[in-house]
């Protein structure tokens, strides 16, 4: 198969055919980005600066058009979309400041002077999933390109459309064309080439746990840097004393949004017991509430799945005698379309409350007091992120202290800002992105003596 039919999940209606890069090509455009390599280095700081502020303006000027292949591509609500690409845009105008920030030390030494150096690796590779294809994208090749960088990034077999346009965009912005390097095709040939490769320096993935690992493995090889932004399964953790109706009011939001498919979709939402009847209770309106629909409509909050594949694995997880409390509405007919689904199995060893189902399944268990809901949060292999709601602000530290995540929010669902790191323990992937030291995981650190003495 030389080409990939793109396929519009709310419709089922084919989008686009997208030429599948082949592992002879893959290999030559990493070589043209190694050729590459020395003289985007050699650009000077400002100037690099100004040529990824000029693609985020290009960018920025873009946002609709990149929006509206989102909904169609991914079948993103445009407002989601809108956001993403706002983000690429706000992420490279966040990474075009570090060219110029690539500050080393001065370390006292006997004899001499001795200094550091912040050194660009070489050629990077990004390997983007489906479920957040612009942001994602531009999590990884925005820091590494503003660290001196070249670029080789492959979207999502399912969702290339708006990586290809992030690449046409770049171009217009001056970025030279052996720099960044879009290349749609199979994770088995293109990403595979990405590992193996050795002018390959590193490999940012994102994705499951389970080719995660594999990557991990195959990069070991080589001593070849990687950073893995990995699964999620994250508690949701309520307790007595908080605000219940603004808790139940967001709860579906926190896993809902993208029709579950994040990775850090709360989708273990942990209530303490006595609270937990008066949860429920208001949380039914609020799922119910949530309007799923075409997802180019301003009022739609919730799309479809992906694929008609990703549908019969979510859908695999509910079935007649599933504890279900409860579930939203989704439209009838064509689309990959899965309504908001509430259910409450009897404890953690469940699959529903074990598994990382991703789609719009979401399942709610008792705990009793403050060490039972960590215990209960920390259950599970992953560690990416949660939330805890509570008006006690020693209990909200002490629980952030003890869940072992990368990314909590106390009071709020939010767990993305460019500016803050973001990343996961142990199972949930190794390194952090974003804020203000993720440009240091796309270099290497010098250390220069220089004597001194006659």
């Amino acid at each position: 198969m030389t080409s990939f039919a793109v396929i519009n999940p709310a419709t089922e209606e084919v989008v686009r055919s997208v030429a599948l890069t082949s592992a002879e090509e893959t290999d030559t455009a990493i070589a043209r980005a190694r050729a590459a390599f020395p003289a985007w280095r050699a650009v000077s700081p400002g100037d690099r600066a100004r040529l990824l502020r000029r693609f985020a303006d290009a960018v920025e000027g873009d946002i609709e058009n990149l929006a509206q292949l989102e909904v169609t591509n991914s079948g993103h609500t445009i407002g989601n979309a809108r956001w993403e690409a706002g983000n690429v845009r706000d992420v490279l105008n966040y990474y075009s400041a570090s060219p110029e920030r690539l500050i080393g030390k001065q370390i006292p030494v006997p004899g001499g002077v001795n200094l550091t150096f912040a050194e660009p690796l070489g050629v990077v590779s990004v390997i983007v999933p489906w479920n957040f294809p612009m942001p994602i994208a531009g999590w990884g090749f925005a820091p590494a390109l503003a660290a001196g960088n070249t670029v080789v990034l492959k979207p999502a077999e399912l969702t290339p459309l708006t990586a290809i346009r992030l690449g046409e965009l770049a171009r217009e912005a001056g970025i030279p064309e052996d720099v960044f390097q879009v290349l749609p095709g199979k994770g088995s040939v293109v990403g595979q080439r990405f590992v193996d490769n050795p002018a390959v320096r590193k490999v940012v993935f994102t994705g499951s746990t389970e080719v995660g690992k594999q990557i991990m493995a195959g990069c070991a090889a080589q001593v070849k840097r990687v950073t893995l932004e990995l699964g999620g399964k994250n508690a949701n953790i309520v307790f007595a004393d908080a605000d219940l109706e603004k808790a139940a009011a967001r709860a579906p939001y926190g896993v809902f949004d993208n029709a579950g498919q994040d990775c850090c979709a709360r989708s273990l939402i942990l209530v303490q017991a006595s609270a937990y009847d008066k949860f429920m209770e208001l949380l039914e309106p609020a799922v119910k509430g949530v309007v799923v629909g075409d997802p180019g409509l301003e009022a739609t909050e919730m799309g479809p799945l992906i694929s008609a594949q990703h549908k019969q694995k979510v859908s695999s997880y509910i079935s007649s005698d599933s504890p279900v409390a409860f579930r939203g509405s989704a439209p009838e007919g064509d689309g990959f379309w899965f309504p908001p689904t509430v259910v409450t199995p009897s404890g953690l060893q469940d699959p529903l409350a074990s598994d990382e189902i991703f789609g719009p399944v979401v399942a709610v268990v008792r705990f009793e007091d403050e060490a039972d809901a960590v215990k209960m949060a920390n259950h599970t292999e992953y560690g990416l992120s949660g939330s805890i709601w509570t008006r006690d602000v020693g209990r909200a530290l002490r629980v952030s202290r003890g869940v072992e995540a990368g990314n909590l929010s106390v009071n709020s669902h939010s767990s993305v800002r460019y500016w803050t790191p973001f990343g996961g323990f142990k199972q949930s992937g190794l390194g952090r992105e974003l804020g203000p030291d993720a440009v240091d995981a796309f270099t290497e650190t010098k250390n220069v003596f220089i004597s001194t003495e006659e």
